[in-house]
């Protein structure tokens, strides 16, 4: 349960961070990133392997890059759905949702039990 609310600590810092370096993306504050964090935790839970199946046809074609676009779009509706947090635009929520996965990938790297 500890680990649980680290990683959510560690993910809401990172949107923090993702917001602070990536130009139009904005979030208010810390509970607007918490809440954030739950956002895309759903997304990605429910709506995302869905969309995935559906352009499969089209990650396949592109070598798996268009589901770099997929992430962006998600990100994009997480902007829309969640009070605090914009993105402006594509190119941000393109390149936020790369700082995003990249931040993502160290959490859960730090998270397990045998790094190594």
């Amino acid at each position: 349960m500890l680990n649980l609310f680290l990683r959510w600590i560690a993910y809401t810092l990172a949107i923090i961070f993702v917001a602070w370096i990536i130009p139009g993306i904005s979030v208010e504050n810390f509970l607007s990133a918490m809440l954030v964090c739950v956002i895309l935790a759903l997304i990605n839970t429910f709506i995302k392997p869905m969309v995935q199946i559906i352009s499969l046809p089209i990650t396949i074609l592109t070598l798996g890059l268009f589901a770099l676009v997929i992430n962006a779009l998600l990100l994009m509706l997480a902007g829309v759905i969640a009070p605090g947090f914009e993105v402006d635009g594509f190119l941000s929520a393109f390149l936020g949702s790369i700082l995003l996965s990249l931040f993502g990938m160290g959490i859960d790297r730090i998270g397990e039990k045998n790094p190594l």
